[in-house]
C-alpha cells in the first residue's frame, strides 16, 4: 500500500493506491483497475486481477477512490470529477500500455479516463473491459429513476437514502448528481480508438441488461463485443464470473501481442 496526492489545495487529498512488482518495473503491459461506487481494492474482482498479473506476466495497478477504502477524504464529499481526478493522479505512475478494468461507475470512469488520456497524450491503452458498466449512472441509474419524494428531498435536504444489497444505504448527493451532469456520455458517439470488452450479468438489476446494450449502441466505431452472463448478477463475482474476466484479459492480451 502507498500514498500519493491528488487535486490541488485546498481541496487536495491522499489516494492509497497498490502496484505489483511487474508494475514498478516498468517493462511490462498493465491491468489498471476502476473500483465500483462504495467499493475498494480489495475486493473479489480487484484482488483476481493480481492472480491474472502473475499468470500472464501483467503489471497491476489498483487504488481507492478519495472517500473509499483506504484514501482520504469524506465519501459524500466525492464526485465523479475528483474521482476522475484520483484515477488520473494514480495512472500518471503507470509508465507501460494498459488494459483499463472498470466495474460499475469504474467502466464509466474507464471511459472517461481513456478520454482524458489521448486528449493529454500522456499513455497508451490497449483495451477497455467494462464490467456491468454503469455509465452516466448519476441521470440515468439515479437521477431518472427517483421519487417524487426523493426529488423533493434532494432539493431540501441535499440528499437522497436509498437501500442497498449492503449493511448500509446508499446516500446520494445533490453534489454528485449535478457534477455527473458534466460528464454524460450518451447522446454522441463514444470514441475509444481502442477494442471494447463488456461483462454484463442477465440477472443485474442494479445495472440492467438494456444499459449494457445502450452503451453497445453508442460504441459503433470501435470494436465491442458484449458477453452476457445468463445468471450473473451485478457484481460478477462468483468463481465462474472471475474466470470469465480472466479469460477475457488473455484474449486481450493475445490480439495485443
Amino acid at each position: 500500500m502507498q500514498f500519493l496526492e491528488a487535486g490541488s489545495k485546498p481541496n487536495t487529498r491522499k489516494i492509497a493506491y497498490s502496484q505489483n512488482e511487474l508494475q514498478k518495473q516498468g517493462v511490462h503491459k498493465g491491468l489498471f483497475w476502476l473500483g465500483g461506487f462504495k467499493s475498494d481494492m480489495n475486493g473479489s474482482k480487484a484482488k483476481s486481477l493480481v492472480d491474472v498479473g502473475v499468470s500472464q506476466n501483467l503489471g497491476v495497478t489498483r487504488f481507492d477512490y478519495s472517500g473509499h477504502g483506504q484514501s482520504g477524504g469524506a465519501f459524500l464529499d466525492g464526485s465523479i470529477s475528483e474521482w476522475l481526478e484520483d484515477a488520473l493522479a494514480v495512472f500518471e505512475l503507470c509508465k507501460t500500455p494498459q488494459i483499463l478494468v472498470g466495474s460499475s461507475m469504474g467502466a464509466w470512469l474507464a471511459l472517461l479516463l481513456n478520454h482524458e488520456i489521448q486528449k493529454q497524450n500522456i499513455g497508451d491503452i490497449i483495451s477497455l473491459i467494462l464490467i456491468a458498466p454503469a455509465v452516466d449512472m448519476t441521470k440515468d441509474l439515479m437521477l431518472d429513476k427517483f421519487t417524487n419524494q426523493e426529488l423533493l428531498d434532494l432539493e431540501a435536504m441535499g440528499r437522497v437514502s436509498q437501500p442497498s444489497d449492503y449493511e448500509e444505504p446508499y446516500i446520494l448527493t445533490k453534489k454528485l448528481i449535478e457534477d455527473g451532469a458534466n460528464h454524460l456520455l450518451f447522446g454522441a458517439p463514444i470514441r475509444t480508438n481502442c477494442p471494447v470488452h463488456i461483462l454484463q450479468g442477465g440477472q443485474d438489476t442494479a445495472v440492467p441488461p438494456a444499459h449494457a446494450l445502450k452503451l453497445v449502441t453508442h460504441l459503433m466505431q470501435d470494436p465491442v463485443t458484449l458477453s452476457m452472463v445468463p445468471k450473473g448478477d451485478h457484481s460478477l463475482s462468483r468463481p465462474e464470473d472471475l474466470a470469465l474476466l480472466g479469460r477475457t484479459i488473455e484474449q486481450v492480451i493475445r490480439h495485443a501481442e
